[in-house]
This record gives structure tokens, C-alpha cells and sequence, in this order.
């Protein structure tokens, strides 16, 4: 069945939003600004823009739009309905769901969204985009096990033969960071790029955490997935913007210079971030291009789901992985054959555990079989 327009620019919407998110946060952190000089010589200084936590707020802002963008669809539809009008079948989708819920259930799963996607900023700005890219697809083997735990499932033996590939491509992209050529210019020790891979894949055991809590907890509500998504958004900004004041006053010391580059240690300088944003433009329009991209790419992956299907969008997201590494390869990071082989472990990986592969094995073996049964079926030429 072909696609329509508007199933093919959903898909390029998901592809482009999702790709831009992590670039522009990797821009953000490639960015050089000074700081305030009032608060000392250090700060006056140009430094690398290194705000993960600040960072973490502006991708909970494009989340909570999702939940404006919903109040909006919704109170506009009540209007229509009571003026004796009939919804689009589009609309009616996007606003089905249960309204007889408390919020409160999404404050869970937003301390989880908080931890891990800060986590992963952090290794972010250790890491190359790529590596972080390819190692988010670590979640697939800690939602497996989380789930067997928690929700009573078991894993099939086609789900360990996916698992194992997804680990034997983390290892493999891993080897790549700790093998790639050094660039004089860039001071970033091989121990800290480990480090950040370490984080990243630590980050996937709460995204895993957070999916199987939201299966169980959530998902019986039946909640409108953009309405799930803004309320997550909605509780992650309102308790990390809080947190934001007590990190100012927690300094880390020296040996958490891995964590900030802030000239005091502080865990957070928020300040110090805005005022570096002010004297780079471009910063701005990276955070810009981080709340913006989250919001449509998350409004995007819930149309896909809903007008195709999961296995559609879980497609869209590994040719993500190839868009980002292809322009981070361009731009920033250097050249490493090793993650060629490591992203295909993954992306079999991922088809294996998903199933991805089942329907062209069943068509190739049918066709097989039909090919050998045609064989046996041909009268033998007699001579």
C-alpha cells in the first residue's frame, strides 16, 4: 500500500526533527562564549558552553508544548462538536483518550525522563554524536530485562539472538571511541570519551525504567499520547527548573570537572549560562533548534505510530542514527570505519529483537520452497 502525502511527510518531519535534536544540542556544546565578568577573571573567559541541566530544561520545554498544543486541539474541537459540527478523523485521534486521570501519575515518569536525558547530555558533551546516537540503542536490552522483572514477560529466543547483537554492536562502537585518531586541536582525553559512553548507556537503564513504568502505570489509563508526552514535559520542567537553584550553590570540586566546566565547580550555573547565551547568538539558536525539534519530532513520532505503525517508526528512528552520524561525521568528528560495523550490529539488533526480519524470511523461504517444489515437479528429459 503506497503512502500518502501526508504519511510521507510525517515521516520526513520524524526523520529531520529527530536528527536536528541531537545536532543542535551537540552544537550547543561545541559553542564557545564568555561568561559574566563580575564574577571573576575565570568566568570573563571564553569557554565551552557546558549546561546539561539547563540543557534538559529546554527539551522539557518542547515537551510541554506538546501538552499546550493538545489543551488547544481539544478545547477548539469541544467548541466544534457544540456547534453541531463533526471532527476530522485526524483530529479525533490525536485528542482520543481518557480525561478521567490524575497528572500526578506522569511525575514518576518525568523523574526518569529528568535523570536519563541529563545523564546522556553529560556524556553528550564528552562523546561524539554519532557514539551517543548509537549507544542509545543499549535501552532495547534493559527494557527487555527490566520487563521480565517487573511486567512477567519472557524473552523469546529471537529477542536474546537481537539482545546479543545490540551488545556486541555497543562493544564494537565502544572499541571505535577508544581507537579513533587524535585530533591535535581537540584536547579531550580518550578516558573522558569512555567516561561518556559509560553515561550514556547508564542513562538507558531509567529510559528503560521510565518505559516499563509508563506500561504499567500509565498505559491503562489510556491517555492521549501527546497529552502523556506535555504532562511529562509539564512535571520534568517544573522540578528540574526548581532544582536549578540548590545546584547553583553545590560545587563539585576539581574532581568533578568531568561533570562542569564551570570555573567554580558549581553543578549548575544558570546564569552563567544565560549570559553565555547572550554573548553567542548562536548558542541561542542552538537551544532554539533543541526545544523546537523535541516538540514536532515528538508530535511526529506519535502520528507515525498512529497513520503506519511502530515498526515504521522504530525504522525511521535507526535512519536517524544514520543522518546524524553522517553530518556529525561532516562537521565535527573524525572519520572511524569501526562504527560502520557497529551500527549494522545494532541496527540487526534491534530489527531481530522487533521482528523486523520475520516477514522477508518467511517470504524468501516460501519462495524457496516453492522454487524446490517446481524442481521436483519437472519431468526428467529422456535422451
Amino acid at each position: 500500500m503506497a503512502w500518502t502525502v501526508y504519511q510521507l511527510f510525517l515521516a520526513g518531519l520524524m526523520l529531520i526533527t529527530g536528527s536536528i535534536n541531537t545536532l543542535s544540542t551537540k552544537w550547543a556544546d561545541k559553542c564557545y562564549a564568555s561568561g559574566n565578568p563580575e564574577y571573576g577573571k575565570a568566568y570573563a573567559e571564553e569557554r565551552k558552553f557546558d549546561h546539561p541541566f539547563l540543557q534538559s530544561v529546554g527539551m522539557f520545554i518542547g515537551e510541554l508544548s506538546c501538552l499546550l498544543v493538545f489543551k488547544f486541539i481539544f478545547f477548539a474541537s469541544k467548541r466544534q462538536v457544540n456547534a453541531g459540527k463533526e471532527l476530522s478523523a485526524g483530529t479525533k485521534r490525536l485528542i482520543d483518550g481518557n480525561q478521567g486521570f490524575h497528572p500526578i501519575v506522569f511525575w514518576p515518569a518525568a523523574l526518569c525522563d529528568m535523570c536519563g536525558t541529563t545523564l546522556m547530555y553529560i556524556g553528550l558533551n564528552m562523546t561524539d554524536a554519532s557514539s551517543f546516537q548509537m549507544l542509545r540503542g543499549a535501552v532495547i536490552v534493559f527494557t527487555a530485562l527490566l520487563s521480565v522483572t517487573f511486567l512477567g514477560r519472557s524473552i523469546s529466543k529471537q529477542m536474546w539472538l537481537g539482545i546479543l547483537f545490540v551488545i556486541l554492536g555497543l562493544v564494537v562502537v565502544g572499541l571505535a571511541d577508544f581507537f579513533q585518531p587524535k585530533d591535535p586541536n581537540d584536547v579531550t582525553d580518550t578516558n573522558l570519551v569512555i567516561t561518556g559512553d559509560l553515561l550514556i548507556v547508564i542513562a538507558q537503564i531509567i529510559t528503560a525504567s521510565q518505559m516499563v513504568y509508563e506500561e504499567k502505570y500509565v498505559s491503562r489509563h489510556s491517555v492521549a499520547p501527546l497529552q502523556a508526552v506535555g504532562w511529562e514535559g509539564f512535571f520534568g520542567f517544573i522540578t528540574l527548573s526548581v532544582l536549578l537553584v540548590p545546584m547553583y550553590f553545590i560545587q563539585v570540586g576539581p574532581g568533578g570537572s568531568f561533570i562542569t566546566s564551570d570555573p567554580e565547580y558549581r553543578l549548575e550555573n544558570a546564569l552563567d549560562a544565560f549570559y553565555q547565551m547572550g554573548s553567542n547568538p548562536l548558542i541561542i539558536v542552538a537551544q532554539l533548534g533543541n526545544v523546537i525539534s523535541i516538540a514536532f519530532f515528538n508530535f511526529a513520532g506519535i502520528s507515525v505510530t498512529r497513520e503506519l505503525s511502530a515498526t515504521t517508526r522504530m525504522v525511521l528512528d535507526s535512519l536517524r542514527t544514520v543522518v546524524i552520524w553522517v553530518v556529525s561525521v561532516i562537521i565535527w568528528d573524525p572519520f572511524v570505519p569501526l562504527q560502520i560495523p557497529g551500527f549494522l550490529l545494532l541496527g540487526l539488533g534491534t530489527a531481530v529483537y522487533n521482528g523486523l526480519l520475520n516477514k522477508p524470511y518467511r517470504m524468501l523461504r516460501n519462495r524457496l520452497c516453492r522454487r524446490e517444489t517446481e524442481l521436483d515437479d519437472e519431468e526428467p528429459i529422456i535422451n
